[in-house]
């Protein structure tokens, strides 16, 4: 898998990196997210959801939580704790908010940490989910191995992540999209531009589909299963241990 990194010109590693720009871009990230998903990764978060409060976890931990997003969403299980780990405090001080405001302080902790070497022991959470987190680890198989080691026996890992449409005419409408529009909103909304061509670039060589289940198989997940969403242009896995 080629390694894309948010600033080309930039001697830090892409852990450092990534942290750098949603540090950067985390007080618009919300808004723009909207405006570039067309509001469809609402209805995702909400698959994802219903597929953790099915298995009635007590302990979840949501990976690459952002400004919370989905963390907030998962309230919905039930869970008696949600951490949400992130590796930008600026995205963390935005959720906090957001928790506040919704009056989840009690149930929702977040965690600044890198999701490659988590500060938790092991068997730990009934569920984990990364929602468009994964394509930003340094690297994947180490961060995945992380996530089973903290997993418990018989627990659910589900991942909500960008993936490319291989039919006609979506592949091509999508392709459209990503290599010209995308930059565009980029620019005209937000003041760091190589984030937003980062988010672009890296969607579009991200292993997906088939790919990503044999290397979640390679990790030790079991029961990995892929549905895409709308005409493939993200799709949410499962597994489990």
């Amino acid at each position: 898998m080629t390694k894309v990194k948010p600033y080309k010109d930039s001697k830090l590693g892409k852990k450092e990196q990534v942290a750098n720009m949603f540090d950067t871009i985390s007080k618009e990230y919300d808004g723009l997210n909207r405006v570039i998903s067309f509001g469809i990764d609402i209805k995702w978060r909400k698959k994802v959801v219903a597929l953790v409060k099915a298995h009635k976890p007590e302990m979840i931990l949501d990976i690459a939580t952002g400004t919370g997003d989905l963390a907030i969403n998962l309230a919905k299980t039930e869970a008696s704790r949600i951490i949400g780990l992130d590796i930008s405090q600026g995205m963390l001080d935005v959720g906090n908010q957001k928790i506040a405001k919704k009056q989840l302080s009690n149930t929702i902790d977040m965690v600044l940490g890198d999701s490659e070497n988590m500060p938790f022991e092991d068997n730990g959470f009934d569920a984990i989910t990364v929602a468009f987190g994964v394509r930003n680890f340094e690297n994947l198989e180490k961060g995945l191995k992380e996530i089973l080691r903290v997993l418990k026996p018989g627990g659910i890992f589900v991942i909500l992540e960008t993936s490319v449409p291989t039919k006609s005419p979506y592949k091509e409408g999508y392709r459209l999209y990503t290599k010209n529009l995308l930059p565009v909103i980029g620019r005209l909304f937000s003041k760091d531009q190589s984030a937003y061509r980062y988010l672009s670039e890296s969607a579009s060589v991200f292993p997906y589909g088939e790919e990503l289940n044999n290397i979640l198989r390679k990790i030790g997940f079991i029961n990995v299963k892929d549905d895409p969403q709308t005409f493939g242009v993200a799709t949410i896995y499962s597994a489990s241990k």
